[in-house]
This record gives structure tokens, sequence and C-alpha cells, in this order.
């Protein structure tokens, strides 16, 4: 595929951070960023309570067309006149967020990777267009699509996927570029560039990131990074040292009975997600529970990005019993784990070699935390672990093949996974997240593109060959089975039933989509053969 030719690495990336250090300089509350719950009040809460529109996500997501003081005040002197009718006042005071390439038509006569490439820019948003709830920031992205009107962190990994089989350079830098300056500029890459999401973050693929931009440029552009990566890494570990036995936990560090520090999922606010207000809110009223405690445990359910799984349920079936901050989760130790080891090989590069061990001895007193508590012996499998209850939660998911992704676990754990994998994960369109059925869109019968693919990546790592290559030709031929017959590739799809769409969670399920097209067009790319025997078996079946 064609490449683009570019500025040096060198010169671009110095202009990027001496624009971000600039920027630095002003706090994010200078820019007077739009708040929606917080600054509407009474208001925010009667447009979502009242259910205006049939998506929570839709008013945290539209532009005041004043100042929402001048808005709030107008809301109150007009709310009890008679014939007051609420939505009339909101569509007279916002500006309804855009509803992205609604205009765009798939042609079924291209291959799925001609469609891909046709999309990218069809997704991409310019800087300069942020209003709203919207983080501004410096350079174009690639947004999921659907309701997804921004950037999501982890989602971005697995579309830059998509833009290196596609020789985007470009794009993957300016992304990587934009993760760099919310780092610098909030303390930590948010959910995604929305006020709403500053409170938490996601999976920390950051580290991943730049592998991809440095296969792109050279390892050398590593260490450009390193300021950043250590910001984010200080985020995730804010308060380790002042853990003891009396006072084992701290927003996102847990430090267990033997004095081995692992992380949690966390979120600052015990609120309503501004952006599934009703849903949040009727949960509490049908749960009994304490509302403070149970909306802190649905924000980390969605700083994981499994909003929502059974994983996190403590009766393994409603979501009424989610209790995430109890929870250290396998798949996001792995992946600080590469966060460490990724430090690590900077500070080397640096020539900081008392830096690099002490990154590397970190790394590798977490890889032992995780195999004493995340191994389940009896089982053979990766569990995440209630430090809490002390003990491994026993519900198998498919976050068991992180270790495997970064090459923590032994041989005798690789084969013990992949043959559960197999046993019960495989199905005729790909792994299945989870083997229960909830109705959580994170459950089964759903399959999702991040975790094909990390599966996929587990299994090569330790030479289980023929399951991954089971598992790709199973996922490719679902993704353009579905394509030829609708013209979209969607968020997630029913690996279980390929008579039937995925379905569960809060919303319906979404055309785009980014993470999907990254991941089957790298897939595509690395194994063309799939492609080849997906397209014979769709002419012999007409």
């Amino acid at each position: 595929m064609k490449r683009k030719v570019f500025l040096s690495t060198t010169f671009k990336s110095l202009l990027f951070l001496l624009f971000s250090f600039i920027y630095t300089l002003l706090p994010l509350q200078a820019q007077q960023l739009y708040q929606p719950a917080e600054q509407l009040g009474e208001l925010f809460e009667q447009v979502q309570l009242q259910s205006v529109f049939p998506d929570s996500k839709t008013f945290p997501d539209a532009t005041p067309l004043a100042s929402p003081d001048e808005i709030l005040q107008a809301y109150q002197q007009q709310k009890d006149q008679p014939g007051f009718d609420l939505r009339t006042f909101v569509m007279n005071n916002f500006e309804m967020p855009p509803q992205p390439a609604a205009d765009f038509r798939s042609d079924t006569s291209l291959t799925v990777i001609q469609h891909i490439e046709q999309l990218w820019p069809v997704l991409t948003r310019q800087p300069g267009n942020d209003a709203g709830s919207l983080i501004p920031l410096p350079n174009a992205y690639v947004v999921p699509g659907g309701r997804f009107r921004e950037i999501y962190y982890w989602d971005s990994f697995f579309t830059m996927l998509g833009l290196q089989a596609s020789g985007e350079t470009e794009l993957i830098q300016n992304m990587v570029d934009n993760f760099t300056h919310l780092i610098n500029t909030t303390g930590h890459i948010p959910n995604g560039n929305r006020t709403y999401y500053l409170s938490r973050s996601q999976p920390p693929f950051y580290a991943l990131m730049l592998r991809v931009l440095a296969q792109q440029k050279g390892k050398e552009i590593l260490t450009n990074y390193a300021p950043a990566l250590k910001k984010e890494y200080d985020f995730w570990m804010e308060g380790a040292n002042t853990l003891n036995a009396a006072n084992p936990a701290h927003r996102r560090v847990v430090r267990l009975p033997d004095g081995s520090i692992l992380n949690r999922y966390w979120d600052d606010k015990p609120e309503p997600r501004p952006e599934s207000y009703l849903e949040d809110v009727h949960l509490a009223q049908e749960s009994g529970r304490n509302p403070e405690e149970l909306y802190r445990h649905i924000r980390a359910a969605a700083e994981s990005g499994w909003d929502f799984s059974s994983r996190w349920f403590s009766d393994a079936n409603s979501l009424g019993t989610i209790h995430t901050t109890d929870i250290i989760p396998v798949d996001l130790n792995a992946l600080l784990f590469h966060t460490e080891m990724t430090l690590a090989q900077m500070a080397e590069m640096q020539g900081n070699k008392a830096e690099a061990k002490r990154y590397e001895q970190r790394a590798k007193e977490r890889q032992k935390a995780l195999l004493k508590y995340a191994w389940n012996e009896a089982d053979d499998f990766f569990y995440d672990y209630d430090f809490v209850k002390g003990t491994t939660t026993n519900i198998p998911t498919l976050a068991a093949v992180f270790p495997l992704y970064f090459c923590m676990a032994k041989r005798k754990h690789a084969s013990a996974v992949a043959q559960k994998i197999e046993a019960d994960f495989l199905k005729p369109g790909g792994v299945v997240t989870t083997l229960n059925r909830t109705g959580q869109q994170w459950d089964s019968p759903n399959g999702w593109a991040p975790l094909q693919w990390m599966t996929i990546q587990a299994l090569r790592n330790y030479k289980h060959t023929r399951l991954a290559d089971t598992i790709a030709r199973n996922w490719t031929r679902r993704n353009i089975e579905v394509y030829q017959a609708t013209g979209k590739l969607v968020e997630k799809y029913n690996v279980e039933d390929l008579t039937l769409e995925a379905g569960g969670g809060e919303y319906p399920n979404q055309d785009g989509f980014g993470w999907t097209n990254g991941v089957l067009l790298k897939l595509l790319t690395l194994h063309p053969e799939l492609l080849q025997t997906t397209e014979q078996e769709a002419v012999l079946q007409r």
C-alpha cells in the first residue's frame, strides 16, 4: 500500500513537544471547558430523568448556544410557567451533536479492505471543530463511529493497528501526540476527550501505541515520549507509597498482604455518569444499595472498558451486584507490567541504567504478584482477584490472555489457558468474551475486536498457532460475512449464533467501527489468505 512522505521524525516530534510544553503552562481550567452536569445542575438532571432524548449521551454532547449560567437562569424563570415544554426549551438553547457520516453509503462491490480504506477519512476529525463538552486536541484523530463522536483511549490502539496496515503513519503520529497532549494538560489520558470523562481513564495502552509508532519511525522515537509515559504511570500509581496494612487501598493502587502493589480501576466521582445518567439513577434505585458506592463501582467498570460484564458482579449475573473497585483485574496489571518494561527500555536507551533497573524490578515484582494472586491452580486459569474477599473471582473471561500477550506467563500456564480457550471460548465467529449470559454487552454471546486480537497474538507468543489461526479465520469470516450482507462493520458481533446480531448493554450496536476496522485490516494484512478463503466461501454459497 502506498506510503506518504513526511517531515523528519526528530523535527516533528520536537515541534510537537514544544507546543505541548507551552500549552501545559495554562491549566486546563483556564480553557473554560464546559461541564454539562455541573454547570447546568437541575436542568441537566431533569433533561436526563425525563428522557428528553432516547440516548442519555445526546444532551451531554450538545453545545449550549449561550453561557450555561444564562441558560440555567432562563430555565429557572420559565420552568413553572403554563405551557412550558422542556424539550422545546432545550432545542431552542442547545445545538444538538452532529450525526457524523450520515450520508455515507457502503459500496459492497468493494472488498472489505477497500471499504475500510474509504472509512478512515470518514471517521477522522480535524482540530478546531471542538465545542461543548469536547476537549480540544491539537491534531487530527479517528473516532470509533456512531454515537461515539470523540476519541476513546483503548479503542485508539486497535484503530492504529489498521492505520499502520494502511500506511497512515502521519495519522498515528497525530493520535499519539494528542494523547501525549492530554497527559500533559490533564495529568492522564481520559476515557475520551469529553469533560465528563476527565475523572477516569481507560486501560493503559499508551505504551503499546508508542511501540506502533516506533515500528513506523524507529525505536529511537520512544525516548521523545518518556516524560509523558512517566506521567501516565504516576497517575496509575498515585498513592502507592502511602499504603500499609491498615490502609491497603487508595485510588488505583492496592497493597496485598505480602506487601505487593497491584492496581485496580477507579473513578474519582461517586455520581451518576452524565452520559448514562438515567440508567445509573434507575440502577441505584432498583439495587437498594448506597448510591455513591454503586456509582463508584459503575464508573470504575467504565474505566475498564468492559462496561458491563459479569466479571465485575459479585453474583456473576446482575449489574446491581457490581463491585469493581474490590477487584484487581488481570488485564490491567499485565498492561502496567508492559508500561514498566517500556519505561525501563526508555531509561536504558537514555543511558540511565539505575532508572532502567528500578522500572525493571517493579515489572518483575508485578509479574510475580500477578502470577501468585491471579493464577488459580485448581482451575488452571487466570482470574481477577477480589482483594476484599482474598480470593480469585473464578469468573472465566478473556482477560486471562493478557499475561500471555505480554509473555508474563510460564509455558504451563499458557498451555492451560489455551486449552480452556479452545474448549469453552472458541465459537464459530471467534472467541466469546465470557461464558455467562447476562444481557450485558461484554458477556456471551458477544465477541469484540480488541479481545480477538489480544487472544490471537497471546496464543502465537506461546506457539499455539493452530488455535490462533482458527480464531483469526472465524473472526475475519464473521466480519466479512456481515459486511457483505449489510455493508457495515460494527462494534461487536454475536460469535455464537451467526444468524443473530450482537446485543445487550445500554445502547444499540454501533456502525463504524474504529477498532473492528483496525483489527480486521491488520489481520488481513498479516494473513491475506484469510480474505481469499472467505471470498471463495462466499462465492460457493451463492
